[in-house]
Parts: structure tokens; sequence; C-alpha cells
């Protein structure tokens, strides 16, 4: 039951970041594979206990949920070939989905977190979303000020509309929340978090915090496929 990671897999990504070619990721590459197996045998640890409070997590496969570590610099002006951090969403559907989840993200110098919420939907999805904020404006209020969820987070981030979204008012009291295209919330991990145990239970504790959260945006995007069937 790994509920940390190595120092080395910091100190490998670290290292990547000042030295992003690919001449030395292949010298490297040891360091690389160590580094990505230590990520997913704590994965593998966290999913076991997230399954407690999010069934969807069940029989799900660490090295599914991971991001590859190679960028698509075909449409880029940044060149560097490799991504300078590691991470993995958790999410019904996988890391693919559109659905809300939980996203970790490990880098060095207290870099790392851990976020849920959903990430930019397609436009019929963030549709949904907001008549389901408009609609249960209420609701999503007292999500967001739990005393749990406030332990781990600080509000609701994410790219927004500059102008009011078509079919609502300016005067309506959930516009700031109305106008996101995204709706996400972040937990800040140290690296001295990272390395030792309390990872485990700091991402465990802040994914519990945000279920009821990610439930939120999951209900009207699951109502729109119903409808679609």
């Amino acid at each position: 039951m790994k509920k940390y990671l190595d120092q080395s897999t910091l100190d490998f990504i670290r290292d990547l970041r000042q030295n992003n070619q690919r001449e030395w990721f292949e010298k490297n590459r040891s360091r690389y594979e160590a580094a990505r197996q230590d990520f997913i045998s704590f994965l593998r640890t966290l999913l076991k206990g997230a399954v407690a409070f999010e069934p969807a997590l069940d029989g799900q496969e660490p090295k599914d949920l991971m991001f590859r570590i190679y960028r698509d610099v075909r449409f880029s002006n940044d060149k560097r070939p490799y991504k300078e951090h590691i991470c993995a969403y958790m999410a019904e559907g996988g890391r693919k989905t559109i659905n809300p989840g939980f996203y970790l993200h490990i880098s060095p110098d207290d870099g790392s977190f851990l976020a849920g919420g959903v990430w930019m939907p397609p436009a019929p999805e963030l549709k949904a979303i907001r008549q389901e904020i408009d609609y249960n404006y209420e609701e999503l209020k007292a999500l967001l000020n739990d005393p749990t969820f406030k332990k781990y987070y600080n509000g609701v981030g994410g790219e927004k509309l500059k102008t009011t979204p078509k079919g609502y008012d300016s005067e309506n009291p959930a516009i700031e929340l109305l106008r996101h295209k995204s709706w996400n919330t972040t937990y800040m991990l140290p690296d001295e978090v990272v390395t030792s145990e309390r990872l485990y239970e700091e991402c465990l504790g802040a994914m519990k915090a945000v279920k009821p959260l990610n439930d939120f945006f999951l209900r009207p995007m699951q109502d729109l496929k119903a409808e679609e069937v």
C-alpha cells in the first residue's frame, strides 16, 4: 500500500524541467520509468480508498488514468517535448471523459495539487450545467459553504465569460457562477506532504470534500445523456 511518492520522483521532474530535450530524456529513461511506476503504485492505493465514496472508480486501472508525458507540439510555439509534471484524471469514464472528476498533478517545488470539478464541457453540457446552477443556486451555495469543502477549497475558479451568458440576466444572483466556462477548485500539496504518508490522507480528504460538487455538475450532464437515448 503505497501512501506517498518517493523523493526521486520529484527529483526526476525537477531535472527534466532543466533538461527538457529528447537526448537527456533517453539517457534518463530508467528514472522516468521508476517515477511512473511510483506514481502508479500510489494511484492504486488512492483508488482503493476512494471507492468507498466514489463507486465509479471501482475497477479502474491507474495506467489508464495517467496522462502521457509526451507533449503534442505540432501546433504549439512551445517545442519542449515533455510535460514537466506527472498527472492523472480519476473519473467515471477514465482520463478522456468530459465528466467531473479528480485531477492529481505532481510537480516539485510545492507545485502539486488535487483539483475537482468540471473542465471546459462541450456546448450542450455547458448549457445544461448553467441551467442547473440557475435552478439550484441555493443548493450550490450550500455546497460551497459546507465546512468540509471549505477546509480544503476556497470557492470555485475557472475560465469565465466577460459578458453575461445568453439567456441570463446580469442581475441574476448566480451570475458570477453562470459566467464560468469551467468550474474547478484546487487544493495545493506541498513537497513535504507529497513525500510523506500524509499524501494519501490529504488526497482522500480533498477528494471526499469535492465529491458533492462533482455530483452537482454531473447530474445535468447525465440528464442530458438520458434525453439523447
